[in-house]
C-alpha cells in the first residue's frame, strides 16, 4: 500500500508511489565542511539521493549556507533539542528538517518551527525511536513497544495537524526488528502520509545489513515504505550499497549489477567461492543495471546462466562463458573472468540490446555436453 500523500524533498518525491528513495547520514562534524563535503560527496557517487547532516551546535548551523550550495544532492539537518537550530537550518535553504516535537522544547516552539518551514515550503520528518519514548508511554511501552511507538509518533501528526501543517514524513524505528515491522505496520495502516524505513543502530556491515534487509524487505514487498536508511556502524557509503541491494533484490529499483552464485559443493571444479568474488569485486565499477550469473559446475550452469544477461560456468581446466542464455565460447579457466567482462564490455558499447530469449527445450546435461564440443578461444 504506497503511501497517499507525498513530499518534495529538494527536487525528489518521496510517496505517493514514487521510487523508494534512498539516503544516508554524514559521520563528520558538520561545520568540517571540507570533511563533510568529501563525504556527501562519495555518498552521491554511491547512489544516495538525500543526505542527512547533524546539527547539534550553532557551528554546525553556520555551516549549513555552505554545505546547502555545495551539496550534489538535498540536504536534510538533523535537529533535536534546540528549536532555534532548526529555524537557522530553514534559513540556511536545507531541503528539509527532521525534528522530534517531542524534545524541541515544547508545542509553542513546535508551532514556531512549523511555521517557518510553511512559509519556507519546506517538509520535515517526524517519529519516534524506540530508544527515546516519551515518559507517559513507559507503561504502554513495557507492555507493546510497537503500540507505543505508534502512538508517540500519531501524537506528533496530531501536533502537526492542528497547526495545519501536512508536510512530513513519519519514522518508528527501533533496533528489534518484529517490533519495527509491527510498529510500520500499525501506522500504515493509519496514516496516508510517507514512510521513512530503518531499523535503527542495526549494527556492524554483516549484522545490521542481515537486521536491515529483514526488517525493510518485510515491509517493502507489502508496499509499505518510501525512503529507506540502513543504519549501520560503517562508513555510510556501505548503508548506500547496502539499501540498494535489498531494493535491487525485490524489483524495486536498479542500480548497478546483480550477480548470482551457486553456492560451494562437492561438485564445485574451479572454486566458486573465489570466482564469484572476483567476479563481484569488477562488478563494482558498473553502474549499468544487467545480471551475472556464476556457476561452479555443469549442472546448474546452462539454466541459470540462461536467465542472466550473461554468466560462466567454471569447469577443472575450461569454463563456459553465457551471454543471453547461450553459450558464447568456451575458454582456459584462467581467462575465464577477463573473457566474461570483455563480452559484457562489448555488449555496453553496443547499446546493451537484450535479444529475445528462446526457452531452452534441452537438458541441461545435453546442452552442457554439446557446449563441450565447442573448440577452446
Amino acid at each position: 500500500m504506497a503511501s497517499e500523500r507525498s513530499i518534495n524533498v529538494g527536487g525528489v518525491q518521496i510517496g505517493g508511489g514514487a521510487p523508494v528513495v534512498v539516503q544516508s547520514m554524514t559521520l563528520t562534524k558538520t561545520h568540517d565542511v571540507e570533511a563533510t563535503t568529501a563525504q556527501v560527496a562519495a555518498l552521491a557517487s554511491a547512489g544516495c539521493e538525500i543526505v542527512r547532516v547533524a546539527v547539534p551546535k550553532s557551528e554546525d548551523a553556520d555551516a549549513l549556507p555552505k554545505l546547502v550550495r555545495l551539496s550534489p544532492i538535498p540536504v536534510i539537518a538533523d535537529i533535536h533539542f534546540n528549536a532555534s537550530l532548526a529555524l537557522r537550518a530553514i534559513e540556511a535553504g536545507v531541503a528539509a528538517v527532521r525534528i522530534n516535537p517531542g524534545n524541541i522544547g515544547g508545542p509553542d516552539k513546535v508551532a514556531e518551527v512549523v511555521r517557518a518551514a510553511k512559509a519556507a515550503g519546506m517538509p520535515m520528518r517526524i517519529g519516534a525511536n524506540s530508544g527515546s519514548l516519551p515518559k507517559h508511554l513507559s507503561d504502554l511501552a513495557q507492555s507493546d513497544q510497537a503500540e507505543a511507538l505508534v502512538e508517540a509518533a500519531l501524537e506528533e501528526v496530531r501536533l502537526l495537524e492542528s497547526l495545519d501543517y501536512y508536510d512530513f514524513k513519519i519514522s518508528v524505528k527501533s533496533s528489534h526488528v518484529p517490533t519495527m515491522i509491527r510498529a510500520y505496520r500499525l501506522l500504515a495502516s493509519k496514516v496516508p502520509y510517507p514512510l521513512h524505513l530503518g531499523v535503527t543502530e542495526a549494527g556492524t556491515p554483516f549484522s545490521g545489513s542481515v537486521k536491515s534487509a529483514v526488517g525493510m524487505g518485510a515491509l517493502l514487498v507489502d508496499g509499505i515504505g518510501d525512503t529507506v536508511r540502513v543504519s549501520l556502524t560503517a562508513d555510510p557509503v556501505e548503508e548506500v550499497k547496502t539499501a540498494f541491494e535489498i531494493l535491487k533484490a525485490l524489483g524495486l529499483r536498479e542500480r548497478g549489477p546483480i550477480m548470482i552464485a551457486c553456492p560451494s559443493c562437492g561438485r564445485d571444479n574451479v572454486g566458486v567461492q573465489n570466482l564469484a568474488e572476483k567476479v563481484e569485486e569488477r562488478l563494482h565499477a558498473y553502474p549499468q543495471h544487467f545480471e551475472v550469473a556464476v556457476l561452479g559446475c555443469a549442472v546448474n550452469g546452462p539454466g541459470e546462466a540462461g536467465d542472466a544477461d550473461f554468466g560462466i560456468a567454471g569447469g577443472r581446466d575450461v569454463g563456459f562463458v553465457y551471454a543471453h542464455g547461450r553459450v558464447l565460447k568456451k575458454v582456459s579457466s584462467d581467462i575465464l573472468v577477463d573473457e566474461l567482462f570483455h563480452a559484457i564490455d562489448e555488449w555496453i558499447a553496443d547499446g546493451m540490446h537484450r535479444p529475445k530469449r528462446l526457452k531452452m527445450a534441452k537438458p541441461a546435461a545435453l546442452a552442457m555436453a554439446e557446449a563441450s564440443l565447442i573448440p577452446i578461444e
